[in-house]
Parts: C-alpha cells; structure tokens; sequence
C-alpha cells in the first residue's frame, strides 16, 4: 500500500541506485533531494515531533546508503523501499518509545531490499495516488480513521480497538468495508479478497 498512498517519481532511480552501490556521496544528495521532504513528512505524520522525524530522516538514509548494495535495481524502483524504510524506523520509533522510553531499534525484517524488489513500476504513478488519495477520502470518518492507524501508525486491528473504545469485531468489519469500498472505488474488486 505504501507505493500507492506515498507515489514517488521512480525515473532515473535506476541509475541513482547504481551511483550509491559505488559509494557515490553525490548519488546519496541527489537521492536525499528527491525523497527528503517525502520522507520526513511521511516519519513526522506518524511520530508526530519534528526533531524526531529529523533524526529518522538521517537514519534512514545511512541505512539505505548502507544497504544500497542489496537491492537490485533491475527488478524494481529504491522509492518503494526507502519509503519502507522510512515508515518501518518511524513505527519502530513509536513502538520502542512506547515500551521502554528510548530509541534503540533493531533491523526490521520488512525493510531488506529483496522484498521491494518486485513493485511494478506502475504501482509508483502519481496518478494512482491521486486516486487512492480520492478514495481514502470518500471514506467514512471512522473508516478512514481506522486505515490511518494501522497504515501510519501500526497498530493492529486489536490496538485500535482498543484505542477507538470499540469491540475488537466492530473494527474488523470497519476495516473490511473500508478496503472493500476503496478497492470498489479503484476497481479493484476482484483483485484481494477482504
């Protein structure tokens, strides 16, 4: 879902990608100028602290830096996978926090390059954004709110009700009417089963 809320101009990633794989520090500006303020916004909306969300934007960087050499751009756009890694740091941030009162994160299995490399090129349109952003709005406020936090924030169908104050089937049913309106409302209706 990620490649569709948050759509990214995935032309030239190819060969920005191969740039950082050979250390190219200028690869690594050039990728921070076209993401940066994509990501920040994507980690402020779900930390909600802004020095925070600065400190995630520059971990996440060096972890994709770091990782660069994993992902094969051949097979797939970095977009999709520094957003990942981006959301992934911030609700690792969240949770961490949550728990034990610091930030200390460990690697999460979601954000390895591998699993991004698939994402058709075409999942990556501004204009399929554009629709998902149409439908999430045509939503019920309960149901888009019940998408919001498990997609921004995490949070399992069983947090947010108990977050919403409402029985843990209440939530399900909201949540599955609420994929199936927005697959109706992309035509999507046969494509997962709710």
């Amino acid at each position: 879902m990620l490649p569709l809320i948050l759509a990214v101009l995935a032309q030239g990633d190819g060969d920005l990608l191969e740039r950082l794989q050979r250390r190219d520090g200028q690869a690594l500006a050039e990728l921070y100028d076209r993401y940066g303020g994509m990501v920040y916004r994507l980690i402020l909306r779900i930390v909600r602290d802004s020095g925070i969300a600065e400190d995630l934007v520059q971990e996440t960087f060096l972890r994709v830096w770091n990782r660069a050499g994993g992902f094969d751009s051949e097979r797939g756009a970095v977009g999709p996978w520094l957003l990942a890694v981006a959301r992934n740091r911030a609700i690792d941030y969240v949770r961490a926090a949550a728990r034990r009162g610091d930030a200390a994160m460990g690697l999460n299995e979601t954000e390895h390059p591998a699993l991004f490399a698939d994402f058709a090129a075409e999942e990556l349109d501004l204009d399929r954004a554009r629709q998902v952003k149409r439908a999430l709005e045509a939503l019920e406020a309960q149901q888009r709110e019940i998408i919001e936090l498990a997609y921004f924030d995490g949070m399992s169908q069983t947090e947010i009700a108990a977050r919403l104050g409402q029985p843990l089937g209440t939530v399900k049913t909201w949540m599955r009417r609420a994929l199936q309106q927005m697959r109706a409302s992309l035509g999507w209706e046969g494509a997962v089963n709710a």
